[in-house]
């Protein structure tokens, strides 16, 4: 990897890239571009090592067994716990998101011992969140109201080491009663959204890009032309 580039990281794509979370990668990397941030992204396969010196880590959304198996093999790889250790940016998705904590429900609903990188605890619930979401984000990380899209049974508490990401206004998010949706802690956060997320929610992009890079400028409004018009049309189709 270039030493002065911003080096992204997309996990395991032939495991956990079911729901065009790729998306996610296309759209960090284009603000990157547009503010004159040079970027290096790089798919790791799962028989592959995971580099140490990434910026910003991605992992996405995956069936029950593919998210078995990359808990496996991360655990055993070493490589992304190294880098959330020295404070890397992870953005993990779905069932990535699930797998960087502590436990979350394997195929037949056992448990299965994640990575442990955030206090989050996940088993399959009673409810299964399908559909649109909305959410509020706290709001000390100034992001806009999220919008995404959910598939998932998932029931994730979180613990005192993390905090939520969002409070749900639309959807089932965390699924845990709390009423809240995706966690945070440090310069790691997870997500049920799908969308992909960070095409839908650009300043949720620019928040990772900035705990990566540190302060960036505001995009000319030509350039968010795109963005905006799919964030109004996707908050426009859901219930206010």
């Amino acid at each position: 990897m270039t030493k002065d580039a911003l080096r992204i990281v997309w996990i395991y794509p032939d495991l956990l890239s079911t729901y065009g979370d790729r998306g996610n990668l296309i759209m960090l990397t284009r603000r990157a571009v547009l503010r004159g941030l040079p970027v290096e992204s790089t798919g790791i396969n799962s028989d592959q090592r995971v580099p140490e010196q990434g910026d910003i880590y991605l992992l996405g959304g995956g069936e029950d067994l593919p998210q078995v198996l990359a808990a496996r093999r991360l655990r055993a790889d070493g490589g992304l716990q190294a880098a959330a250790a020295r404070g890397a940016v992870i953005f993990a998705v779905c069932a990535g998101y699930q797998l960087i904590g502590e436990v979350f429900g394997g195929a037949q609903g056992e448990p299965v011992d994640g990575l442990g990188l955030i206090d989050i605890r996940s088993s399959r619930g009673d409810e299964r969140g399908v559909g649109e979401i909305v959410a509020d984000v706290d709001q000390s990380l100034r992001v806009e109201r999220l919008t995404g899209f959910e598939n998932h049974q998932g029931k994730t508490s979180i613990g005192a080491g993390a905090k939520p990401l969002a409070r749900v206004a639309l959807g089932v998010g965390n699924g845990d009663g709390s009423g809240t949706e995706g966690v945070y802690a440090g310069r790691i956060l997870g997500t049920y959204l799908h969308g992909p997320a960070l095409v839908r929610n650009p300043s949720l992009a620019d928040l990772l890009l900035t705990w990566a890079a540190g302060p960036l400028p505001p995009l000319p409004e030509s350039e968010e032309v795109w963005t905006t018009r799919l964030r109004e049309e996707r908050l426009a189709a859901v219930p206010a």
